[in-house]
């Protein structure tokens, strides 16, 4: 690692990761989801927690190599069936309100050779036994994080044109950037950085649209709200009163879509990277909350497999607003993952709705949370629509139109 003053750098993200993004506790567990690549970081924030009086700091280390093993040589009843102890394990740290920080590195295609059924089992199994995981993220019970580290892999995609190492040392500098650890106060940075969003999720609060309309060259669709939708920022508070920053960089405004009024269709700019592929060129067709066609240019079968996850995964469960002069979008960079793309894009996620994006949600149950619109599933996929020739109106109770986004940019 060759880029200037580097470990020091390393330090403030980690002090960032810990105090101002998930927000440590004294005397909490802590899950850091990391890969065996990223050993340096790990230590820094295992050190960090536990100066901030962090009880237990578990790590659950990942390699993709021995994941691709595991998903290509397991038989398909292995796949499909987790062992007891995988729900167990998740069900105990849950009770101890663990809080999660997730360090996304890999590169965007690393499960590529991966038969894309075989993968569609395991990730479907596993989200069943991580079921008390998912409803305790998705309800803010806990403080949850996810942040990126560079990998050669990934940094040779992002900056084919660079030399791996140069390549890598170009990606570091673009996550400093992003997450503001290049500034001399990056504390400060967030703070004014949550104070800008939250100025635009009161806006739109206020107006309580009932639905929001989309209109660019790719996509033309409505997308409804459910009454009492809450749009979220940067930050919010787990069940504590702990408030934390669920992602790291931010750009986006976001809430849930009602899942029974969406019609028209909605199309991609920027590729996905889910489980370990690229799908690239997404085009959705919806009719009263589903999907009834899916197209993509790569990737195809791949999309039509999240689609068939369960029943939510036909429909959306959030909506996120970004305008294009995000300093990512205006970067030029594009990232191959999502945690970055999705800061330079509008955005929609096929799947879950967040429970606290309406009045009360995280209390209801999911039948009751269905009677509003909100969608229920054990997944959360967003992808980016963002352009700059996409205009949105917000549609009051009366029908008449607000403009929100003009040319891609706040209106």
């Amino acid at each position: 690692m060759t880029l200037p003053n580097f470990d020091e750098k390393l330090d403030k993200y980690a002090k960032l990761i810990t105090q101002n993004g998930v927000n440590v506790q004294p005397g909490q567990t802590i899950i850091l989801y990391i890969s065996v690549n990223q050993l340096k970081l790990a230590r820094k924030i295992v050190d960090q927690a536990y100066q901030l009086g962090a009880n237990e700091v578990v790590v659950e280390w990942n390699d993709s190599e021995i994941t691709k093993g595991f998903l290509n040589h397991a038989s398909e009843d292995r796949l499909q069936n987790q062992p007891a102890y995988v729900s167990q394990k998740a069900d105990q740290l849950m009770e101890k309100r663990a809080s999660r920080i997730s360090v996304l590195s890999g590169a965007p295609d690393e499960l590529k050779d991966v038969d894309s059924k075989r993968l569609s089992m395991y990730q479907k199994s596993l989200g069943e036994a991580w079921k008390s995981v998912r409803k305790s993220t998705q309800n803010n019970d806990i403080s949850w994080l996810v942040v990126g580290a560079a990998d050669q892999e990934w940094a040779k995609k992002v900056f084919p044109d660079l030399s791996p190492e140069a390549a890598e040392d170009k990606l570091w500098e673009e996550i400093f950037k992003t997450t503001r650890v290049d500034q001399d106060d990056p504390e400060l940075a967030w703070d004014k950085q949550i104070a800008t969003l939250n100025e635009k999720a009161d806006w739109l609060n206020k107006h309580q649209f009932k639905e929001l309309k989309y209109k660019s060259a790719k996509t033309d669709i409505t997308i409804g709200l459910p009454k009492n939708h809450l749009w979220e920022a940067a930050g919010t508070n787990d069940i504590s009163g702990n408030f934390f920053v669920p992602n790291m960089p931010t750009e986006e405004v976001f809430t849930s879509a009602d899942n029974r009024k969406i019609n028209g269709v909605i199309s991609s700019t920027l590729p996905l990277s889910y489980s370990g592929s690229l799908i690239e060129g997404i085009q959705l067709t919806f009719k009263d909350g589903k999907i009834i066609d899916s197209k993509a240019d790569t990737g195809e079968e791949i999309l039509k497999d999240l689609i068939e996850t369960d029943a939510g995964t036909h429909s959306l469960g959030e909506i996120s607003l970004v305008p294009q002069k995000s300093p990512i979008a205006e970067s030029g960079i594009i990232f191959y993952n999502t945690l970055f793309d999705e800061n330079a894009s509008d955005h929609v996620a096929i799947g879950a709705a967040y429970p606290f994006n309406i009045q009360g949600g995280t209390k209801m149950s999911d039948e009751e949370l269905g009677e509003h619109g909100m969608n229920i599933s054990q997944t959360h996929v967003d992808f980016m629509i963002g352009s700059d020739d996409m205009s949105i109106d917000g549609i009051l109770e009366d029908g008449s139109a607000v403009p929100v986004m003009r040319n891609g940019n706040w209106a």
